[in-house]
């Protein structure tokens, strides 16, 4: 059963301007929803800021991916050391589902699935405004899940910039124009 479960997965346009990516992590359930709403284990892999679980609850992410891994790797010239990006909780259906409206660049829902020991993680990214942004959320997801599988099995995830720069270009050639 092909699951996209090993981190060369790469995510699928499932309607023109929507991205799916999924991850098979090792469970149980909790831990897993834990890495998606807690600041501390959230920033290891993605980016901190606190979640109040309820809908309409703004959060703000702070993204430093150079914090990702040691050595940080070569960040690109047109990035800063740090994001943040205001957002507000949509949906929140604890250890199964949390939505969250992704300032400016679309809405984000983070499904989980027990699958045996594991579980699946699908991320659905809708309204990408346009093929730029597609390419860069794509390789971006992508080398995000990527840490948190490594980051859950406890193994040291690969260089970030590096891995963000080659999926950002295999992206261009497996996404349509």
């Amino acid at each position: 059963m092909d699951m996209k479960t090993t981190p060369d997965a790469y995510g699928e346009l499932i309607e023109p301007t929507t991205l799916k990516i999924q991850r098979l992590l090792p469970g149980p359930i909790e831990r897993i929803w834990a890495y998606l709403t807690d600041s501390e284990l959230r920033r290891k892999w993605l980016a901190a800021g606190a979640m109040e679980m309820k809908v309409g609850a703004p959060v703000e992410f702070v993204w430093r991916n150079e914090e990702l891994n040691d050595p940080p790797g070569k960040r690109p010239a047109d990035f800063p050391e740090e994001h943040r990006m205001q957002s507000r909780i949509t949906e929140c259906d604890p250890m199964r589902r949390l939505s969250i409206a992704w300032n400016n660049s679309g809405d984000v829902t983070f499904e989980l699935e027990p699958k045996g020991q594991g579980v699946l993680l699908t991320v659905i990214h809708r309204r990408l405004p346009d093929r730029s942004t597609m390419l860069k959320v794509s390789a971006g997801w992508h080398m995000h899940l990527d840490v948190l599988v490594a980051r859950a099995t406890g193994n040291e995830p690969a260089p970030f910039w590096e891995g963000w720069s080659r999926l950002q270009k295999e992206y261009d050639r497996r996404l349509p124009a």
